[in-house]
């Protein structure tokens, strides 16, 4: 089930991001993109306040960036998607904790996450794919090996 999200929403809810931060709509659709490589699901990620002269929407992979310019809003522009979706809706998911965009989508008959469940389903598909730290397997040298190395740096 594809995703609608309200970006600015969704940002103090991931550990390390913070709307203070200049880059941090980058940070988000970093994370944004890997977790739909890795949950092979498609999302649209919305965002306030774009320069006027900005690009309006960037497509990266299965998720589509859309930068809503000052004037209207993405709970506005989450809204009208949900609108153009008509009965379609029904097979999207809208995050976000803004009471009016759930409103909007359950009218929608959209599923509604809330941005601190999204956040940690998002954290949650990230952190399975790191390593496991206790299972990396340290490499060992023999003595030969490791004599080897002190005569060629110097060592013995």
């Amino acid at each position: 089930m594809p995703y609608l999200i309200d970006g600015h929403n969704l940002i103090p809810k991931i550990p390390g991001l913070s709307l203070e931060l200049v880059d941090d709509e980058q940070r988000l659709l970093e994370l944004l993109q890997e977790f739909c490589r890795l949950t092979r699901k498609q999302a649209e990620v919305f965002f306030d306040n774009a320069p006027p002269d900005g690009v309006r929407a960037r497509n990266l992979g299965l998720l589509t960036a859309r930068f809503i310019r000052q004037g209207s809003s993405a709970d506005e522009a989450i809204r009208k998607k949900l609108e153009r979706l008509a009965g379609e809706a029904r097979n999207w998911t809208v995050v976000s904790s803004d009471l009016a965009v759930q409103t909007s989508a359950r009218h929608a008959q959209a599923q509604v996450l809330s941005s601190d469940n999204f956040a940690k389903t998002l954290l949650k598909a990230l952190d399975e794919t790191l390593p496991d730290k206790g299972s990396v397997d340290e490499p060992s040298l023999s003595q030969e090996e490791i004599d080897d190395w002190l005569t060629l740096f110097g060592g013995q």
